[in-house]
């Protein structure tokens, strides 16, 4: 039975984001309109109003069985299939210059135009509130938020940057701070986005798990950063259990068999029998272990996935029981001192027991230096949570078994520190460089030995990194 439910589940995740689409488009279009954009809208004269009809949240619209309620029926339309629907007489013209591709815009070989960058970062910023209706593992405000000191200087290659490329913001902080302190013009994304804006981190989320472990072990929930995964019955039977926690945080836990490129792959068709994304914020770690049972864990070796990473912070919550949030507030109110509230995902339905933590987090530009600056400070004040970060610089693993090319991030960092990126390319290793690399241009590095860090946000990676991100890092501006 279980089983069977899990596979309806996988399911209706796709027939769920087909539908969101539709919706994700209409609500769009609005957003331009509301944002002063409406010159990249256009109004279908035909339109006509739905009526009857309750799509939000899009749960609403489907029966146990899975099939949709017929007032969510748009006039009769179900050209999508048995299971989806679209708008008949929608209200906007879609823009024929926004390209749709099958999840995220590829981080190579394409050259997305302005129309679609803006519909992604529609995608990063409004959707998962609007359309999909997220829950959230959410941290309110510090009553006494740090506030940084500046002594700005002008940077005209950075300004060209965010005029050409997908480059939202870009922060520069050094000795105690910030030097270069830009955002995207307004008549680029800048009047889609502001201070408080929260912007969506990808994978700079595995970092933000890592240190909330941090003060989870400091705070004696957890032994150490070596501890072994024993006691945890979601882990047993499969080739996580009795794994050490430092393996699981380097990616290095033998899992390669399974899991390739962020995909379930293996001689029993583990892909074709999980039909969802291993990102996806709708599946649990249950979930996700259910596809995992009675395996065996290989030579350990460097292998990038997500789910190394919902397993770190899943461990926090299952240690710290009711006192999981207690532990965020810790780590991001009460240390970092953040100006606006930051969250991570919950696994939407889904109990505590389950692993209903998502490592997706989002915080304001000036939120994430804040908690940069809170693990410098940790580092060079040698707290508890700084000999962590010290602990997990220091077992770094090489990540050369994944090679990839371009002028991106992953070329330059060719180690794994903990669920942080390290040994840069030309920087002495024993300096101390560590670096959270998201999807679409996230940075946040920080060099612990020059009191230096570059913050940048952006919706697509097609900016200069060697010379905007790496460069500062490796010799100063």
């Amino acid at each position: 039975m279980k089983k069977l439910f899990l596979i309806i589940f996988s399911f209706l995740i796709l027939s769920n984001n087909a539908i969101a689409n539709d919706i994700s488009l209409a609500r769009f279009n609005d957003w331009l309109i509301e944002n002063k954009a409406a010159q990249l809208v256009e109004i279908n004269e035909h339109y006509e109003e739905c009526r009857n009809c309750d799509l939000d949240p899009l749960s609403r619209c489907f029966e146990e069985s899975g099939k949709p309620k017929k007032q969510c029926v748009l006039n009769g339309d179900q050209s999508l299939g048995e299971y989806g629907f679209k708008w008949s007489n929608p209200k906007y013209k879609s823009n024929p210059k926004i390209k749709l591709y099958d999840g995220w815009i590829p981080e190579q070989n394409v050259k997305p135009n302005y129309e679609t960058l803006v519909y992604e970062l529609f995608r990063f910023i409004v959707r998962p509130f609007k359309v999909q209706r997220v829950d959230t593992y959410e941290v309110e405000p510090s009553s006494n938020p740090y506030e940084f000191r500046s002594s700005l200087k002008e940077d005209k290659y950075i300004d060209k940057q965010l005029k050409k490329t997908a480059l939202l913001s870009y922060l520069l902080f050094e000795d105690g701070q910030i030097t270069i302190d830009k955002i995207s013009p307004n008549d680029r994304f800048g009047k889609f986005i502001n201070n408080e804006t929260k912007l969506r981190s990808m994978s700079v989320g595995r970092s933000m798990a890592s240190y909330t472990l941090a003060h989870a072990i400091c705070d004696g929930y957890i032994d150490s950063f070596d501890t072994r995964l024993d006691d945890w019955p979601l882990l047993e039977n499969t080739l996580y259990y009795n794994q050490k926690l430092s393996d699981i945080l380097n990616m290095n836990s033998g899992d390669h068999k399974y899991i390739e490129k962020g995909k379930f792959i293996n001689s029993k068709n583990l892909a074709e029998k999980f039909k969802g994304s291993l990102d996806d914020h709708m599946v649990s770690l249950e979930q996700y272990l259910f596809y995992l049972k009675n395996t065996k864990s290989s030579k350990p070796r460097f292998n990038y996935n997500s789910i190394n990473s919902t397993i770190a912070l899943n461990y926090v919550l299952f240690k710290t029981g009711n006192d999981f949030e207690k532990i965020l507030e810790k780590t991001f109110k009460d240390k970092a001192k953040i100006k606006n509230s930051v969250l991570f995902y919950k696994t939407t339905a889904r109990p505590k027991k389950e692993g209903n933590a998502n490592i997706q987090f989002y915080a304001t530009r000036y939120d994430y230096l804040r908690i940069a600056k809170a693990m410098l400070d940790d580092w060079q004040n040698d707290t508890c949570e700084g000999k962590y970060l010290k602990s997990i610089f220091n077992n770094r693993i090489s990540k050369e078994n994944e090679k990839r090319k371009g002028k991106e991030q992953w070329p330059f960092a060719r180690g794994y520190a903990g669920q942080f990126q390290a040994h840069y390319k030309g920087i002495d290793k024993k300096r101390a460089v560590m670096g959270m690399h998201g999807y679409g241009g996230q940075h946040v590095v920080i060099d612990f030995d020059n009191s230096r860090i570059v913050v940048t946000n952006a919706i697509h990676e097609n900016f200069n990194y060697p010379k905007i991100v790496y460069g500062p890092i490796k010799k100063g501006k």
